[in-house]
């Protein structure tokens, strides 16, 4: 047997693969459900109703999606022009704790319709600046970004904490760690009462659209596509590939910063070392759960809220680890590679 590049690959395949993908995984967790002592149809039930079977469980869901989108698209973005950003976590600390600053003291006597704006780009600029320093160090030196852009995830953690236990702590926090709080209108609009959704989601969803329309619609888009696809052609052909990287990773960048900074804005309100449980790492399995697809990304990162927040429900009911949604997340990490691969080659006799 050999395997055999396709030349073209049919729709049906490329719809079809990623929701096999998805089945496969789900039935290889049910095995360690079945282990764990329960019925498994009836533990992905729960996952359901723990994930949208109420009004707040359903809004928590979509709050929890929300920075997996934005941190999914920046590492789609990256990944797709072959600049491997694994700094999202990082990049998103920053923006939050640049909100944190500006929304706190230096900003905080602007009025709410500008105030709010005005914060959102300063977290997405603070996620650019992170980035920039791996990428210039791959273009001036030739140094891999996997491991620069890894290692700032770290350092950018203890600039936030070192921030939070020093200049920007709140004195009202009874001596625990965390940045003093954004003014009150510079808190994002709730899209419904009563609930943590806020208008952060609908952010996400419109960014998802336009970062879908300049790669499909426009020459920068191109450009990026070109990049990833062979660099060396690329630059054949004429196109600029240290500034197209530029533009790439600022984008990049810029939406893992404003994942951060929507969270503060929208949810906490102020900085913890612990406000990301992993948004930044998430959202690489998600850019390839979605196949680097901006929109698929939408529905990867809803996927993936949905088996964090359902699984907290059906571990509380049926006594399994919530880890099973790990497992799973990882698993159809996983089962879709391989899906992606055969949609890309076939086995020939």
């Amino acid at each position: 047997m050999r395997l055999e590049r396709r030349e073209q690959r049919p729709l049906w395949l490329m719809i079809g693969a990623p929701v096999l993908a998805i089945i496969a995984a789900l039935a290889l967790s049910g095995i360690l459900i079945a282990i764990a002592g329960a019925p498994v149809f009836e533990a992905y039930r729960r996952i359901l109703t723990g994930a949208f079977g109420s009004r707040l469980s359903a809004t928590e869901t979509l709050t929890r999606a929300t920075p997996l989108m934005l941190t999914g698209l920046a590492a789609a973005v990256a990944f797709r022009a072959r600049l491997w950003n694994i700094g999202a976590e990082g990049q998103f600390y920053l923006g939050a704790i640049a909100v944190a600053a500006f929304g706190s003291k230096l900003l905080a006597g602007l009025p709410g319709p500008i105030l709010i704006p005005l914060l959102l780009v300063i977290g997405a600029m603070a996620g650019m600046v992170l980035i920039l320093i791996p990428l210039w160090l791959r273009l001036r030196f030739s140094v891999d970004e996997v491991v620069t852009s890894l290692l700032m995830n770290f350092i950018a953690v203890l600039f936030v904490s070192m921030l939070i236990d020093g200049v920007l702590k709140d004195p009202l926090a009874f001596g625990w760690p965390q940045s003093q709080p954004v003014a009150d209108h510079a808190m994002l609009p709730k899209l419904i009462a009563r609930s943590r959704l806020h208008i952060g989601l609908a952010i996400a969803v419109v960014l998802a659209v336009v970062v879908y329309l300049i790669q499909s619609r426009t020459v920068f888009g191109m450009q990026s596509r070109a990049a990833g696809l062979n660099p060396q052609g690329a630059v054949f052909a004429g196109v600029p590939l240290g500034p197209t990287l530029v533009k790439v990773a600022c984008l990049s960048g810029g939406l893992a910063g404003l994942a951060g900074a929507i969270e503060v804005m929208g949810v906490k309100g102020y900085v913890t070392t612990d406000l990301s449980p992993g948004f930044g790492y998430a959202g690489i399995v998600v850019a390839m759960l979605a196949n680097l697809n901006p929109i698929g990304v939408v529905f990867a990162a809803l996927f993936t809220a949905i088996m964090f927040v359902g699984a907290d429900g059906m571990s509380r009911s049926l006594g399994i680890p919530t880890y099973i949604a790990d497992v799973t997340v990882a698993l159809s990490l996983l089962t879709m590679l391989v899906a992606l691969f055969f949609t890309q080659y076939r086995i020939r006799r």
